[in-house]
């Protein structure tokens, strides 16, 4: 088995390869939050590359609760502007899904003073966050009919599936950790309480789209904190998944307050040279599941990717970032023509790490979203600048 072959999911949907572009945060909308013409660019490039599975960054289920100022939100009167999308994205004989989220309290202070969660438990980071309040049990019912409203649309707009974001300390997973849920009612206190809320998103998902129609769930291996999210709870979740029918499983872990994970410089060296991340878990999950898997984070080599499928290690080769340091990547790199570059993207500031990165990889997707090849030029300093800067300016001008 390698890379290149099909593989049928449960819904009966078949992926002309094993290669999946995994989610990244776009950040090109306008104040409209419609997709627009650097969305078409950039999908139809990454279309073209032969991938067989895209999966867009964020897509809101409010203009209230946005986890960047730039995301696209599932509005019904956008409709021409996600078939134009979903058109471009799957132009080559290829899938492309919708990520579905919820920001929940990982809503920035610029986009909103008052956000919402399980509970009013705030986001400790660099003060760019409020403090959330509870939602109460008539909202809660309302989100899972948007959840739901949301893959409705992305169906009627030709895409091929969806992926409801449901890890990194968004709101399903606001739910699901015990952290940030200390509620006393049906969707707080006990695991199976706390899960509630995915599994309801899950079955009115289902019932909205049909039996034909791709539904995928990205889940936290753990949280990576004290008291948080756990190995066994995951497990736990993903048994009942199977059930569900849920036709893809994305594998990750962390959340906004220890994103220093996804930093390759602090990836434990044993788990640098087994290539992914959250191999390990996903080892776990395969002696216990029998649902499709994606692992994304840390694969670089095809080789690797050969090896971990014909091992039955995963089922789909997630990768991101690689995707943002070539124009051509995914071509290339199914031709074996490439093991793409590590870099680190380092202010010397460990609270500013991440948004360097994040700040970095922003400005390539900005690039390839105007037709431009990318540049690895730009300094840590800039990237973590850029950011901050996109941020506030993007949401001041979503205000006017």
């Amino acid at each position: 088995m390698d890379i290149h072959e099909p593989f049928r999911l449960p819904c009966g949907a078949v992926l002309k390869n094993r290669l999946a572009k995994a989610a990244m945060t776009e950040r090109f909308s306008n104040k409209d939050l419609k997709p627009n013409q650097k969305h078409f660019t950039l999908y139809g490039q990454w279309a073209g590359s032969g991938t067989g599975l895209l999966i867009t960054g964020n897509v809101m289920l409010e203009r209230s609760h946005l986890e960047s100022a730039g995301n696209v939100m599932a509005d019904k009167s956008f409709m021409a502007e996600f078939k134009q999308w979903a058109s471009a994205a799957t132009s080559n004989n290829n899938h492309c899904w919708v990520q579905i989220s919820h920001s929940g309290r990982q809503t920035s202070i610029f986009n909103n003073l008052r956000p919402v969660s399980a509970s009013n438990i705030k986001l400790n980071k660099l003060g760019f966050f409020a403090r959330p309040r509870p939602l109460r049990d008539q909202e809660i019912t309302a989100l899972i009919e948007k959840f739901a409203g949301a893959a409705k649309l992305s169906k009627n707009a030709g895409f091929t599936g969806v992926q409801i974001h449901a890890a990194h300390g968004y709101l399903i997973n606001q739910f699901l950790s015990p952290i940030t849920n200390k509620r006393k009612d049906n969707w707080g206190g006990k695991l199976v309480n706390r899960t509630r809320f995915l599994f309801e998103i899950i079955k009115a998902t289902r019932t909205a789209v049909g039996v034909g129609f791709s539904i995928g769930v990205k889940l936290n291996s753990s949280d990576f904190q004290k008291g948080g999210f756990s190995e066994e709870e995951s497990l736990w979740v993903i048994d009942k998944l199977e059930g569900l029918g849920v036709d893809l499983l994305e594998i990750s872990g962390g959340t906004y307050e220890n994103a220093e994970f996804l930093l390759a410089g602090n990836v434990r060296q044993s788990t640098l040279k087994r290539e992914a991340y959250f191999l390990d878990f996903a080892e776990k999950v395969k002696k216990e599941s029998a649902i499709p898997l994606m692992v994304t984070g840390g694969i670089r080599s095809l080789d690797f990717c050969n090896r971990a499928l014909t091992e039955g290690l995963l089922d789909v080769v997630g990768m991101a970032r690689p995707f943002l340091l070539y124009d051509d990547f995914g071509s290339r790199f199914l031709a074996g023509k490439l093991k793409p570059k590590e870099l680190q993207i380092r202010t010397g500031i460990k609270a500013f790490e991440d948004m360097a990165e994040a700040g970095f990889y922003n400005l390539q997707l900005g690039l390839l979203g105007k037709g431009k090849p990318v540049d690895l030029s730009y300094s840590a300093s800039r990237s973590a600048f850029h950011l901050v800067k996109h941020e506030f300016v993007k949401a001041i001008q979503n205000k006017l």
